[in-house]
């Protein structure tokens, strides 16, 4: 009998509507588009984003909710690929829930999340200065807000910002909401780059959604655009999530071609 193929698109998501069209569900397409021969599912690992939608009338299911699905589908070769950044809580979360089914299935292989390899890192450097190629100037920093992380994957960051000096970009800075570096040390850094007159602030992150919103482009005292106001610099914010460049949904494409 011919195996029955799927994938598992999983995200943490977002209740913003917009944006998860222009980013996870441009991500889905992407990977679907190239993997024909597969059937293509969903879910969020978050229960908060979830139930939110849930009231608004979309039904999305977590990871359990979705392999039920698939076994009720007959589905016997399964990929799940995840669209994290990085192999952190939730990608463990996703992990975790995914094992149990492991007997259910002839096949189940996880794809990797974008921040993997070195090669990963390589072109994440590439695709994100592509998209900021416009605002490259010698008196721009360029800005990127991560979310940041309790878990040692949080490391990440620091190498991603590394990989962009290896690669010869001098005014990219990275910093997180929920841990290191934060704010004050991103303003700092910034501070110490001579001849500086703009701050170009945008989201290190696969979605636009609250934190970019709020915390990165809020107009209030503790936002991110706020502070660099204060420290001198006209700022300019870009909402738009990572999903929504061509070249960062490639990446996750290959993760799950090579998942194959």
């Amino acid at each position: 009998m011919t195996a029955k193929k799927a994938i598992l698109a999983v995200s943490f998501g977002t209740s913003h509507h917009q944006t998860r069209k222009d980013t996870i569900e441009a991500i889905e397409k992407a990977i679907a588009a190239a993997c024909p021969d597969r059937l293509s599912r969903r879910a969020f690992t978050s229960g908060l984003i979830i139930r939110k939608l849930q009231g608004e009338g979309v039904s999305i299911d977590d990871v359990a909710a979705a392999m039920d699905k698939l076994v009720a589908e007959g589905v016997t070769d399964l990929i799940v690929q995840p669209t994290h950044v990085m192999d952190g809580f939730e990608y463990e979360k996703m992990r975790d829930q995914v094992e149990p089914y492991r007997d259910r299935f002839e096949q189940i292989k996880l794809g990797a999340p974008l921040l993997d390899s070195d090669e990963d890192y390589a072109q994440v450097v590439e695709a994100l200065a592509a998209e900021t190629k416009d605002h490259e100037a010698e008196d721009v920093a360029i800005v990127w807000m991560g979310h940041g992380t309790e878990h040692p994957a949080n490391s990440a960051y620091g190498k991603l910002e590394r990989c962009f000096r290896q690669a010869g970009y001098q005014r990219h800075f990275i910093g997180t909401v929920e841990a290191e570096p934060d704010l004050e040390e991103v303003v700092a850094a910034v501070k110490a780059c001579q001849g500086i007159k703009k701050v170009v602030l945008l989201p290190l992150m696969i979605v636009a959604g609250d934190h970019a919103v709020n915390d990165m482009a809020g107009n209030e005292e503790d936002s991110w655009k706020t502070a660099f106001e204060e420290a001198g610099y006209e700022v300019e914010c870009v909402l738009k999530g990572m999903g929504q460049y061509p070249a960062i949904r490639q990446i996750f494409v290959r993760h799950t071609q090579e998942a194959q």
